[in-house]
């Protein structure tokens, strides 16, 4: 019985670590680039293909394209992420559920304490190609909107789909939380105030964080069920 299970999970965990690898190699080799002193050329490329040839202040694309992308760069923002997990939290303390409200809280400070960690042990500078269109205040690697997004996103859709039975409605749930990720990542791009190599590992560090806190969760949970 003990083999069929391991040869039934098998897959499954042989993903997870695929998962968990790739995306430290992906943030790895973005690190090493940066720490070397390099740059991307093709950071460059995308960030003028996003600006209009005749005035680089301009952000290609209509007027309400513009506006979308500051509204949808607020959705990484770390105080709504906070007010988000902090309502969450409530919500879960309510319906007696302590430890997960818990975990959601420490996955998310932790994941901004690592944020703000990374950006101040890189400290790359922010892209002067381009105008900004929104305010920074800390340095560029890696996108603190990105990470804390696929963190919380990513964090909040693992835990709604506990409580799912349908595949078709987890599936859902991971869709909304990736498209989310990935939108607040191209807003600051496109805004001009990250590189897109920023973005990336941002991406990599956030998911990366996320699935170890899920799993460590997941692991205390059935050491107490034993």
């Amino acid at each position: 019985m003990v083999t069929d299970r391991t040869t039934l999970f098998a897959p499954r965990t042989l993903l997870v670590v695929w998962l968990f690898s790739g995306l430290c190699w992906g943030f790895l080799q973005l690190a090493m680039v940066i720490m070397a002193g390099e740059t991307f050329q093709i950071d460059s490329t995308i960030m003028y293909a996003l600006r209009s040839a005749a005035d680089l202040s301009d952000p290609i694309g209509p007027s309400w394209l513009e506006e979308i992308m500051r509204d949808a760069t607020a959705l990484g923002s770390n105080w709504l992420l906070v007010v988000i997990t902090f309502v969450v939290a409530c919500y879960l303390l309510l319906i007696d559920r302590r430890r997960m409200a818990i975990f959601l809280v420490f996955a998310i400070l932790s994941g901004i304490a690592v944020s703000f960690a990374l950006k101040f042990g890189f400290s790359r500078p922010r892209p002067d190609l381009v105008p900004h269109h929104t305010r920074i205040y800390t340095s560029s690697f890696p996108s603190g909107h990105a990470m804390m997004s696929a963190v919380t996103y990513l964090t909040l859709a693992g835990l709604l789909a506990q409580v799912q039975h349908r595949r078709a409605t987890k599936a859902l749930v991971f869709f909304v939380a990736i498209f989310t990720m990935l939108l607040v990542g191209a807003s600051r791009v496109y805004l001009g105030v990250h590189w897109p190599s920023d973005v990336v590992a941002g991406w990599c560090a956030g998911a990366f964080w996320a699935m170890m806190c899920f799993h460590i969760a997941k692991f205390y949970r059935l050491r107490r069920a034993d």
